[in-house]
């Protein structure tokens, strides 16, 4: 068992990260990770068993994809009877020298788990997937997994798994999907604009950092007001987002903020008061294109923020970088 541990621990990097695309949630993905440990303890502790897997690395990553999807596919009747709009769990890290601007590496699977640049925008997109379609789509182009691996996961012909996965990238990359091309450098540059915007209580400013087509998406769970549909365009969410940050916003004297990794993409970790007292926390993430923000998304829902650290006296609104 000592040797199966030490196997295994040498994937479970790269398994969290298979998860975590494919389910939108940290704590799914360490769960899923951990089914797949017991399938592998349990399927090969026999040494005879073991020494038929030719490619161990295989083996695991088609177990954890057939337990994602099996939760994929129970995940999306619950989430049809969700309150409002539902946004996935953030993965919240802080910003540390080099974390967000690490090279690539060449081979996908291992740029990655080391980048772990996913990006709330493409979680939110990945959404709107069929289960197979968004397995498809995460093994082969982010995971380089031939199809024929990814019919073997889901049951299917090559052709068909190809055919899944070609659905799934245009949906994607549809004209009415948050762009997020930026790299770290223009993150900080466009997060910084926003803010100070913000912060100035105009309009104008505000404006040119936020694309035209911009959305804004707010996860509260029914535990907070939160608008059920997406606010959509420059004007409406610069109008959005000063009605509650700006000079004389509903929480712009009692804000607490920093600057977080929110799925490997530089965002906000906030804290204020709700108007009947209640404390509330925020983690905001962003979608940056070609200098301007293309995608906000609020999650609010404290269901989905239990672990985060609490900020202190230091993290004052507006944030420092």
């Amino acid at each position: 068992m000592r040797d199966l541990a030490t196997e295994f621990e040498a994937e479970r990097g790269r398994l969290l990260a298979v998860a975590h695309r494919m389910l939108g949630s940290r704590s799914e993905a360490e769960d899923a990770v951990q089914e797949t440990w017991l399938r592998y303890a349990g399927a090969l502790a026999d040494p005879a068993a073991r020494a038929e897997i030719r490619e161990l690395s295989a083996w695991l990553t088609t177990t954890c994809a057939r337990i994602c999807l099996d939760v994929l596919r129970s995940a999306r009747v619950r989430r049809e009877a969700y309150v409002g709009q539902w946004l996935p769990e953030p993965e919240v890290r802080p910003v540390a020298s080099g974390s967000a601007s690490d090279g690539y590496a060449p081979d996908p699977a291992e740029r990655a788990v080391r980048t772990d640049q996913v990006g709330t925008a493409l979680l939110v997109v990945l959404e709107r997937l069929a289960p197979e379609q968004r397995v498809a789509l995460v093994l082969h182009d982010v995971f380089a997994v031939p199809f024929a691996g990814v019919a073997d996961v889901l049951g299917t012909s090559e052709v068909a798994a190809r055919q899944l996965a070609s659905r799934a990238r245009r949906a994607v990359t549809g004209p009415d999907v948050p762009r997020h091309t930026a790299d770290p450098a223009e993150q900080r540059r466009v997060l910084e604009a926003f803010v100070a915007a913000t912060e100035s209580g105009e309009l104008d400013p505000l404006l040119r950092v936020l694309a035209p087509d911009v959305v804004l998406l707010g996860d509260s769970g029914g535990h907070f007001p939160a608008a059920r549909r997406p606010v959509v365009g420059a004007d409406a969410v610069g109008r959005f987002t000063l009605g509650l940050f700006g000079r004389t916003g509903r929480y712009a004297e009692r804000a607490l903020a920093r600057s977080v990794l929110v799925d490997g993409v530089l965002g906000l970790q906030m804290e204020t008061t709700h108007s009947d007292g209640r404390p509330i926390r925020l983690v905001t993430a962003f979608a940056v294109d070609q200098g301007r923000i293309t995608g906000i998304f609020n999650q609010l829902n404290p269901e989905k923020l239990a672990d985060l650290p609490p900020l202190g006296d230091g993290d004052g609104w507006p944030p420092r970088w």
